[in-house]
């Protein structure tokens, strides 16, 4: 199933002229060389306060773009997934699995990597670790559990998420997925829904799934294979610190994205008026919040045919309000 964010309430059947952007402010110098520089546990903490509380002052601002914004990170996610696994799908490919298949085909083991990340940046946030949620992501990691170890792994999380720190819950994450018997595919994504949780986002923002975990470079590296009983147990100083690493380097990232997105959601909006075709406006809705569109098939919901989209989005690429993302000829994608 393709998980889509639903359109969004707040700019459905308004109408979309200029509409001011508020931009985020810049990443200043001192937070990137403090992530870089990080030398202890101590000096990790201290930047990864810094630049979860600069990405904290984003998620709140609520974007008109959040929702392209999320699913972007959580295409990065799927990928970065994917190559710690050893396949070789990168973004371009992850995309296609999701776009150019039809609704219950089968998108392959990394495409239901991507359908993960997307029902992390796509359900509430206290929906993901319900439960039912818990059930939904395993099922889409294909590492789906007993109803008992899936109730085990909720009531420990819910126990976590209210008497832990945060550096205790990146860290519980890990151990409670190996503790339970899940894959280690589910350590990020629960580390993120267990943050967005403490910090009170409305949505998940896919961050560790981004970065390696260890807080160093993936490429070319294949992931050290470790015990169970090596994951289960508390983590070291020196797995702390990659830990916090990793989660502040992929904070300053959605920072970066969330300014370039901002930028480029301006230019949508602004052009927008200039839109005379019947459901101009939901194919604006739906490009400020989902990652990528596909016009071969049409769409439902804007009833609009494949060749009216595919003008559309023409337009639009015209008036450097989109982009064309995938570089082909035909089965063409467009996204912010």
């Amino acid at each position: 199933m393709i998980l889509r964010p639903k359109p969004s309430p707040v700019l459905h059947g308004l109408p979309l002229g200029p509409q001011p952007i508020v931009h985020a402010a810049p990443v200043p110098s001192w937070l990137r060389k403090a992530v870089e520089t990080a030398q202890t546990v101590e000096d990790a903490a201290i930047a990864f306060g810094a630049a979860i509380g600069a990405l904290d002052a984003v998620v709140r601002r609520g974007g008109k773009w959040a929702g392209a914004w999320r699913q972007r990170l959580a295409l990065a996610a799927a990928a970065a997934m994917a190559r710690q696994a050893g396949r070789t799908e990168d973004e371009a490919a992850l995309r296609d699995s999701l776009l150019l298949t039809r609704p219950g085909d089968d998108v392959g083991p990394a495409g239901s990597f991507l359908l993960a990340w997307r029902l992390l940046a796509a359900r509430p946030t206290d929906d993901l670790l319900t439960e039912a949620g818990l059930a939904a992501v395993q099922e889409e990691l294909g590492d789906a559990g007993d109803d008992e170890a899936v109730s085990d792994l909720a009531d420990e999380l819910r126990q976590l998420s209210t008497s832990e720190g945060v550096v205790g819950i990146l860290t519980g994450a890990f151990a409670a997925t190996a503790r339970h018997g899940f894959g280690r595919h589910l350590d990020s994504w629960l580390a993120d829904a267990l943050l967005a949780q403490r910090l009170g986002w409305p949505h998940a923002v896919p961050l560790l799934g981004t970065q390696p975990a260890s807080g160093g470079s993936t490429r070319g590296v294949r992931p050290k294979t470790t015990s169970l009983t090596e994951r289960n147990q508390v983590p070291g100083r020196e797995r702390v610190q990659g830990l916090l690493v990793a989660q502040a380097r992929a904070a300053l990232r959605a920072i970066d994205l969330s300014a370039e997105l901002g930028r480029r959601a301006e230019r949508l909006l602004a052009v927008a008026p200039k839109l005379r075709a019947k459901g101009a406006d939901l194919v604006v809705d739906h490009l400020l919040n989902d990652d990528a569109l596909v016009a071969w098939r049409g769409d439902k919901s804007t009833g609009m045919s494949d060749r009216g989209l595919r003008r559309l989005f023409d337009r639009l690429v015209g008036l450097g309000a989109v982009r064309e993302l995938s570089g082909r000829a035909t089965f063409r994608i467009y996204g912010l």
